[in-house]
């Protein structure tokens, strides 16, 4: 049991690191491209396949050093992990982002967002327009972003934990 939790460190910090770094790769990646205000699809798309692949290979490198055994409980904790860690990492680096590399970002944003929400809904008044950013605003603050962040990359990591776990569970066999 105890070989198992230094595994579960392990597979957890490497893999939570390599999702950090690739997630950071490509919001870097967003902003050079001048994508990081209204950022592509595919983009999306690409992180998330990211995460899903890291996370399946942290599931199947622990399954491998676990001796070939994995259950459900056992996937959604790693899983969990390597989020976790992912997760702060790049809280941290949106919030040195939003804070020191790019200060404007928020302004630019919630400019953006009441540029669409006016070009979406011509038929709201001035009001309930302005309620609507006052609401945003409330959101787009360094911090509430960093929350959002880590509480984004824990749900993603349970549903991609949870699934994988079920596909590539492997029940130990029973002691008779």
């Amino acid at each position: 049991m105890e070989t198992q939790k230094a595994s579960v460190k392990k597979i957890a910090l490497n893999y939570g690191l390599l999702l950090a770094l690739l997630s950071i790769v490509l919001s870097v990646f967003a902003y050079v491209t001048d994508n990081y205000i209204d950022r592509p699809w595919w983009l999306s798309v690409i992180s998330m396949l990211v995460m899903i692949a890291i996370i399946v290979y942290g599931l199947k490198a622990f399954k491998n050093e676990n001796g070939g055994f994995l259950s459900v409980a056992e996937a959604i904790k790693v899983g969990l992990a390597i989020s976790l860690i992912s997760g702060i990492i790049v809280a941290v680096y949106n919030y040195i982002f939003v804070t020191v590399i790019e200060p404007e970002y928020v302004t630019q944003m919630l400019q953006f967002t009441e540029e669409t929400i006016i070009a979406d809904n011509p038929e709201m008044t001035e009001s309930q327009i302005n309620m609507a950013m006052d609401m945003t605003e409330k959101f787009m603050s360094p911090m509430m972003m960093t929350a959002f962040a880590i509480i984004g990359s824990l749900f993603f990591g349970f549903i991609i934990s949870l699934i994988s776990g079920l596909i590539l569970k492997q029940k130990r066999p029973e002691h008779l």
